[in-house]
């Protein structure tokens, strides 16, 4: 990897925003992490005095922060933003509304009274209770005509509100939902609606059999639209000087619902919600190691967000990449908030 290929931003010196200064070696850890050989590209914010600025980027390989790459799981994240506007523009009622009304012409022929139940909520913090769609299930979920009605036909495990069963088809349902909710593409929705994020672009996004967009899965954009996805985040949904994301949506979709049956780590509506560097962290996380990392303000230590992709066909849990990721955010936080190395 040619040394040439890092950007870092004079930013990157200081958070102005904060009075600690952040440690000058974002750059020398982002040219260290080639050792990663399934990375992509990384990028890294951080507020300022400005209200916040790209402060490092990298590229790995032939890859740069600017080419697309399928981001996965981590566009569950995007999907939540979505409902959460939607609830904003009085679209939705909100996460307690109940989804059956919603998604009445899919609903079995004879179905579970609990169907009755789920909310929307519950979709989102994967707590619907219906079998998983996800893992060794997702093959023969998509392969079926309509996943819509193929996730609602799904059997109960448990009843609704239990514990995390982590389903890509939950996701889906809050999809089609979007787009019935708005009678458009569900592309078109959230480039008007994200669209007006600085940055932020959807470059590719598979849809079902009936054409809805899938929710939670197969979403392309580059790393920096990743990035400037979190920042609006980081920045409680202010972008380009507008209230992008709701303020209050932010806040329930980053309280704990329930616990990851993967990491033990609480999830919200969306993200998975955890700890970094002695700080609190939110974190969308997609098959392959595809993440945004987005860490509030906290005293003197400015808000920061990262964003990390990877090769998508590979597997990050299981082959410890994952936690080589963690890793290198926790070593990004440190060297901003000025921790020795």
């Amino acid at each position: 990897m040619n040394r040439r290929s890092l950007i870092l931003g004079a930013a990157a010196a200081s958070c102005l925003a904060a009075p600690r200064i952040a440690h000058a070696g974002l750059g020398d850890i982002l040219v260290d992490a080639r050792r990663l050989d399934r990375l992509r590209a990384v990028a890294v914010w951080c507020e300022d005095g400005t209200g916040g600025k790209e402060v490092a980027a990298q590229g790995y390989g032939a890859f740069t922060p600017d080419d697309p790459t399928n981001i996965k799981s981590a566009s569950k994240s995007v999907i939540s933003a979505l409902a959460g506007i939607a609830i904003g523009k009085g679209l939705l009622e909100g996460p307690d509304q109940r989804i059956a009304p919603l998604l009445r012409r899919d609903l079995p022929a004879d179905p579970d009274p609990r169907l009755q139940e789920i909310t929307l909520g519950q979709l989102l913090s994967m707590q619907a209770g219906l079998e998983r769609q996800s893992g060794p299930n997702y093959g023969r979920w998509v392969a079926s005509d309509n996943w819509v009605r193929a996730a609602l036909a799904a059997p109960f495990v448990q009843d609704p509100g239990q514990r995390m069963q982590y389903s890509t088809a939950s996701t889906h349902l809050v999809a089609a939902i979007l787009t019935r909710i708005t009678e458009r593409p569900l592309l078109e929705t959230a480039r008007d609606w994200l669209g007006q994020i600085p940055g932020f672009r959807i470059t590719g996004w598979d849809r079902d059999p009936q054409g809805i967009y899938l929710g939670g899965n197969q979403m392309a954009m580059s790393t920096r639209s990743l990035l400037a996805f979190g920042a609006a985040y980081a920045r409680h949904g202010m972008a380009g000087g507008r209230q992008v994301i709701p303020e209050t949506w932010i806040e329930d979709s980053w309280r704990r619902r329930t616990r990851s049956v993967f990491s033990g780590q609480g999830y919200g509506y969306g993200w998975f919600i955890g700890s970094m560097a002695g700080r609190p962290v939110r974190f969308g996380w997609g098959y392959g190691g595809q993440m945004i990392y987005v860490l509030p303000r906290m005293g003197d230590r400015a808000a920061m967000a990262i964003a990390i992709t990877s090769d998508p066909d590979s597997p990050s849990a299981r082959t410890g990449y994952r936690d080589d990721l963690h890793a290198l955010a926790r070593e990004l936080v440190a060297s901003a908030d000025g921790i020795t190395r």
